[in-house]
This record gives structure tokens, C-alpha cells and sequence, in this order.
């Protein structure tokens, strides 16, 4: 019998594990943008992610998670609407209380951005990290838990610490250009599956090797 892959679809890919949720079948929001297998996990409401995880959105600025990462519970991303001005005085948003200080709007409305959020494939979030507005992380990187990340982390970073900081990287440069080639979170899924073994355990000569030919 030939293996068969897993289900992308499903919201809930463990059995009778509800705080297990795959989230390019759950968000609804335009602004979100996930890639197949990626998932979080909350005992608590699981199925909230964007509104308890992804917090001040409200565009234009989008959030976009890539393929197969792993994000542990109380990941949180801090998008662009929780800026406040700091040019002035006083840090107040006095325009959203309402009454003749909204005739004020644009000074809310005005704030530079840093522009989308965007992390890349196969990154694992541990406990409890804060990514802040418009940080890219790269593909194959390591969020420490409590990590608090405000600049941008390297393919196959590992960072920890608030604010966070690389601590090394998983492999030399040579290696994670040849990584980034093989790109293997893009391989057919049934060849995923034929070699997860592999794709989990095994070294970037093996992963080269069990490559399909389009990617040689």
C-alpha cells in the first residue's frame, strides 16, 4: 500500500487533541496569510488564534506564515495598529476617545509602518513568544520560549531573550544555501511522505539525496 499523506484540511489533525489546531484551514481574515500543516497549540481556545493571537490588526498590513511551522501556546504577533506617536510630547491616542479630539484622526492614521509581518517555512515558536510589527524571519529558524523579537532573524536562526538576540545558527552557510535549494516544505506531499524520516532526522547529504529530481 502506498503511504498516505496527511490531511491539510482538517482543523484538528490530532485525535482527541482539540488544542491542536491547523490554521490555514481556521483564519478567516484577508490580512492572514498560512501555509499547509502549520498549526498551533493552546489548551485553552485553540480556534481563537486571530483574535488572541494576532493583536492591533488592522491592516493594510498583513501577517503571512509559511509551510509546516510550529507555534506553541501564547505566540503572539503584534501587528502596526498598536503604534503610538513618539514624536510629541505625550505617547496618548487622543483621536479614538472620541468627541471633537477624533477631528484628529490623521495623527493616528499617519504613523509610519514597517509593512507586513512575514515568517518563512519550517520555523518552530516556542512558549510564549511576541513577534513585534514587521519582522521577517527566516526559513528554518528556532523562536526561544518568552523570546521577544524586534528584528529580523536569519534562515535557520536560533534566537532567544527579550529582546531577542541570535544566539547561533543551525547549520554553516554552505549548508543553508543548500537547504534553501532544496526547499523541500515545496516537494509533492506524497514524496514528503515518503521520506519524513529523512526530512526530520536526517543530514542535508541524505536530504540532497532523497530530493526529487527538480530539485537535484
Amino acid at each position: 500500500m502506498p503511504a498516505v499523506p496527511a490531511d491539510p484540511t482538517v482543523i484538528h489533525p490530532m485525535p482527541g487533541q482539540p488544542r491542536v489546531v491547523l490554521l490555514k484551514p481556521l483564519v478567516t481574515s484577508p490580512l492572514i496569510e498560512v501555509g499547509e500543516f502549520s498549526y498551533y497549540d493552546d489548551p485553552d481556545d485553540p480556534t481563537a488564534f486571530e483574535t488572541r493571537n494576532v493583536l492591533y490588526h488592522y491592516g493594510p498590513e498583513k501577517l503571512v506564515i509559511g509551510k509546516f511551522c510550529a507555534l506553541g501556546t501564547g505566540v503572539r504577533f503584534i501587528m502596526n495598529g498598536a503604534n503610538h506617536r513618539m514624536d510629541g510630547p505625550s505617547t496618548f491616542p487622543f483621536p479614538i476617545m472620541g468627541g471633537s479630539w477624533a477631528e484628529h484622526m490623521d495623527l493616528i492614521t499617519g504613523l509610519p509602518a514597517r509593512g507586513d509581518t512575514v515568517v518563512g517555512n519550517d520555523v518552530w515558536f516556542g512558549h510564549g513568544t511576541t513577534v513585534m510589527p514587521g519582522v521577517r524571519i527566516g526559513h528554518g529558524a528556532i523562536i526561544a520560549s518568552g523570546a521577544v523579537v524586534v528584528d529580523d532573524v536569519p534562515d535557520y536562526g536560533i534566537v532567544g531573550g527579550n529582546p531577542a538576540r541570535l544566539i547561533r545558527r543551525r547549520y554553516d552557510d554552505a549548508d543553508i544555501a543548500r537547504l534553501l535549494e532544496l526547499a523541500w516544505w515545496d516537494w509533492p506531499a506524497e514524496h514528503i511522505t515518503e521520506h519524513v524520516r529523512t526530512i526530520m532526522s536526517g543530514s542535508v547529504d541524505a536530504l540532497e539525496a532523497a530530493a526529487p529530481p527538480r530539485t537535484r
